[in-house]
Formats: C-alpha cells, structure tokens, sequence
C-alpha cells in the first residue's frame, strides 16, 4: 500500500506542487464563477476534526468539498474519543479505515503529526499552534491572482510570532521572497525551528514601519491567538505600536496590498481604513481559502490534474 501524501506544512510541497496548486485553484474559482460543476471527488468522504473552534477553516473545506461532489463528517472535540484519553493513534486508525481524507484543527503540531504518521489516508493541518499553511497557501494564491508572481517582492510581516508568520517564513523560501519581520521586544522568532534557507529570506527590524517600507504585501494577525486569553491584558501593552494603519501602508511598495487571516480587531492590529479600505484583499483572501483547499484536496487524492 502507497503512503499517502500529507499537508502538515508548505513543505510538504515541492515547489512545482504549490505552483500547480495555484493554478488549479485559479482553473477551479473560475470554473465555479461560471456555474459549470466540478465534482472531481464524487463519493469520497472528507473527515474534519475540530479541537480548535473556526468559522473560515470548516466553511471553507466544508462548501469547497460539497462542490467537488464528495461528502463531508464533522468532529468536534467532544464527538470523538481523543477528547476521552484514546490515543491519537487509534484514532487515526478508525477514523482513517472509513474516510478518505481527515483535516484537524488543532493545538499542537505534533498531534497532527502523530496523526498522519498513524493514517491510511492523507491529513491535512488546518491550522495547529506552530503552522497554519493553508492560509499561507490561500494567500499566496490571492497576491498572484491580483498582482502577479510574488517571487522577489518583500512581504512584510508586523506583529505577534505566531503560527501564521512561521508559514510565511517556510513559502519565503520556497517561492523565493523576502521576509520582512517586526515584532515587539520579547516575542523574537525561534532560529532554531528555521533553515538556512529561511534565515536567507528573512530580515528583522525593530520598528514596524521599517519593516513595511517598500513591501509589496504588508499583513498581520490579532494580538493574542486562540488559547491566550490569560494574555491578553499584557499583549495590548507589548503590542501598542505593532499595528497596521495608513502610514505603514504608505511606506509600501506603489501597489502593495494589506492581508489578514481573520478574525481582526480594528483599533489593535489594523484600523479599520486599511482593512476596510481599497488596498485591502482580506476578502478576497478568504474567498480563497475555499478555491486553494479544493485544489489540495484533489491534488492530495488524485494527484495532479489536467488543467485547461
């Protein structure tokens, strides 16, 4: 029996791989646009397990498999027996003898690791505490589609170290752009978890505004993620001057364009003119989780596919 293919972070992709996945996002958002079906994935079974809360995350893989024809199980923390002390391993092992992909969400990396190494099938991390690299995946997608390749451009990145900006630094990498980096005293990235490669890419500054100064994509994330709630009094104050407003987006590049994952909260990390404004593709950027996760999820089952 073949191994199956997993996505627990960019690089669990080629670079040719996320090229095509591009693409064939791209050849499936507009097949969808122009109400023509594509159910690729008739009478396979999507299982999704949520230890994490979402509303982007189960919207997305849940719609986006739908319209590719195949079925869809949802599991929740408590609706499984992880929740009770079973081993992750013989979770995967049920679970993935009647599914034919599982997406988790979930708190540590190394659950979903544990997971797949334990699968018949391929996992997909829908966002876990270290890496998040289906939104990178969709956002990388959303800057191609509106301004092209983002192969020697500079991305910068303003606020917290969190799994959103080590997805980042892993596509930097790999597509070959440079990583600009502020974050506030005392929340410094781990080199440790980082390759020479992305040490290659990756530049830091101490003031946020250096940071954004000729970028072509300038994006961020809330102050406290999902689980830091006991936080959040001391972020507001470790952050206060890491946030995205209109005179770091005027340091940009000409066309450079503001990215969130969401949710935001306007008046912290970005002001509401800049994610509301006109160089804001956080819609768009949402939209497209649905379009890059139909990609994966039929790259992961089926391979490759003949694009028109």
């Amino acid at each position: 029996m073949m191994k199956p293919r997993h996505f627990l972070t960019l690089n669990d992709c080629s670079v040719d791989e996320l090229h095509y996945l591009f693409k064939r996002a791209a050849w499936i958002k507009a097949r969808l646009k122009r109400g023509e079906p594509c159910h690729t994935l008739s009478d396979k079974t999507l299982a999704m397990i949520f230890e994490k809360s979402s509303t982007r995350t189960r919207v997305s893989f849940e719609v986006g498999m739908l319209q590719l024809g195949g079925n869809v199980l949802m599991l929740s923390a408590g609706d499984t027996q992880i929740a009770r002390g079973e081993p992750v391993k013989d979770t995967s092992r049920v679970i993935s003898s009647m599914a034919d992909i599982v997406m988790i969400r979930t708190y540590a990396q190394a659950m979903v690791e544990e997971f797949a190494g334990y699968s018949r099938v391929p996992v997909i991390n829908g966002l876990t505490d270290e890496y998040h690299p289906c939104q990178v995946l969709a956002d990388v997608f959303t800057y191609q589609e509106h301004r092209g390749p983002i192969t020697g451009k500079a991305v910068a990145w303003i606020g917290d170290t969190n799994n959103m900006l080590y997805s980042w630094i892993n596509a930097s990498a790999m597509l070959n752009f440079k990583m600009h980096v502020s974050t506030p005293p005392g929340y410094a990235i781990d080199d440790s978890r980082l390759t020479d490669a992305e040490h290659a890419h990756l530049e830091t500054f101490a003031d946020p505004l250096d940071a954004a100064r000729g970028a072509s994509l300038i994006t961020t994330d809330v102050w406290a993620s999902m689980g830091m709630e006991a936080e959040n009094e001391k972020r507001m104050r470790d952050f206060k001057g890491w946030h995205v407003d209109g005179e770091v987006m005027s340091l940009g590049a000409p066309d450079a364009v503001f990215m969130h994952c969401l949710p935001a909260h306007r008046g912290e990390e970005v002001s509401a003119d800049v994610i509301d404004g006109p160089q804001s593709l956080v819609w768009v950027e949402a939209e497209n989780r649905m379009h890059a996760q139909k990609a994966l999820l039929e790259f992961l089952l089926l391979g490759q596919l003949k694009t028109d």
